[in-house]
């Protein structure tokens, strides 16, 4: 893919490896799908927009989440050369029919193809697919990657009520390593919701599990195995895997009657695999992570524009005394460079 200039304040550049757009506008989808259940962005005065669902209040916006020309005076306000661009999760809308789950992907491609063609060297773009066909998914991520010209996709934590080792779902898995397409992973549609009314928890403690419950997926079972080549990363530091990763690796040796029915190999052989970004908001969360999976294996991630992302994309990271600079070099742009095979 194209490679991005260097930016000439710094001598380490900043790949912000996890941010999330939307169009401007797109069309009624209730409307042309005729149902239900698909998110609308209502513009409600200069600079502000509510997501809709259904007529009920989503998530209210401001407009880093559409302007481009706001979004790219923050990436120069705070010093981040590339944002990689992905949709909001809730518009993966895996739970529709599907030929309306391709429309609504092809629509959110075409604006991200759109937004890398108008500025190549500030942003890449990873697009989404409708992961409850997995004919249709292979179909539009070869469109994705051939036509489009994208680094690969952003995909759901899980697919309704397959997760994301489920066999019907190993064709998309077989063709993003086909397509050297790099897979971001975001939780969304959070187990136990029911129990998390309150106090912001399907945020807090939903979405981490989730995450968790994606790499154990993939490595019990065995689709990392069974696909060497294959580039996955897992947003918000890997959830809770990390921090659990310990008793995770407990219950492979203890009980490989329960967890090595799919794959013999234990979880540590996977850490060189797998991907995560920064996003812990924490030192020593932080340290912890580089120790356990490696510097090369870690983004700088911000979750730009959203209220849980670091506010400044690479403070903590740059504020951290211990970390050699070749490490900060690595985390804030090198391992983002290399999941998503960019040029220098």
């Amino acid at each position: 893919m194209q490679g991005v200039r260097r930016s000439p304040r710094r001598v380490t550049m900043k790949i912000d490896l996890h941010t999330h757009v939307l169009p401007r506008e797109w069309p009624d989808l209730c409307k042309r799908y005729g149902y239900g259940g698909f998110v609308q962005l209502e513009h409600r005065g200069p600079g502000c927009a509510r997501m809709m669902i259904n007529g009920r209040l989503f998530r209210e916006v401001d407009n880093r989440t559409y302007d481009l020309a706001r979004r790219i005076t923050d990436c120069d306000r705070l010093g981040v050369d590339v944002q990689v661009l992905s949709t909001v999760p809730v518009m993966f809308s895996y739970w529709s029919q599907p030929q309306d789950c391709h429309d609504l992907s092809r629509l959110l491609n075409d604006h991200l193809a759109s937004v890398v063609r108008a500025h190549p060297s500030r942003f890449v773009a990873l697009g989404t697919l409708p992961m409850q066909a997995p004919d249709l998914a292979i179909r539009e991520m070869e469109r994705c990657v051939k036509e489009l010209g994208l680094a690969g996709v952003q995909i759901g934590s899980h697919v309704n009520e397959w997760n994301l080792d489920d066999p019907t779902l190993f064709p998309v898995w077989q063709a993003a390593e086909r397509l050297g397409a790099a897979v971001f992973v975001h939780p969304w549609d959070m187990l136990g919701r029911e129990r998390m009314a309150k106090y912001w928890l399907p945020w807090l403690v939903g979405m981490p599990a989730e995450t968790s419950l994606a790499i154990c997926s993939l490595v019990f079972g065995g689709v990392l195995e069974r696909l060497p080549r294959l580039r996955v990363c897992f947003a918000h530091g890997g959830g809770a895997f990390p921090g659990t990763f310990g008793r995770i690796e407990r219950g492979f040796h203890v009980r490989p009657d329960l967890c090595a029915v799919d794959n013999p190999k234990g979880p540590r052989e996977y850490l060189g695999r797998i991907y995560v970004d920064s996003l812990v908001h924490d030192a020593d969360a932080l340290r912890s992570l580089i120790r356990l999976m490696g510097a090369n294996r870690v983004a700088l991630g911000s979750d730009y524009p959203f209220p849980l992302g670091e506010e400044e994309p690479g403070r903590l990271i740059e504020s951290m005394a211990d970390l050699s600079a070749e490490t900060k070099e690595r985390l804030l742009a090198g391992t983002a460079r290399e999941f998503l095979v960019m040029e220098e």
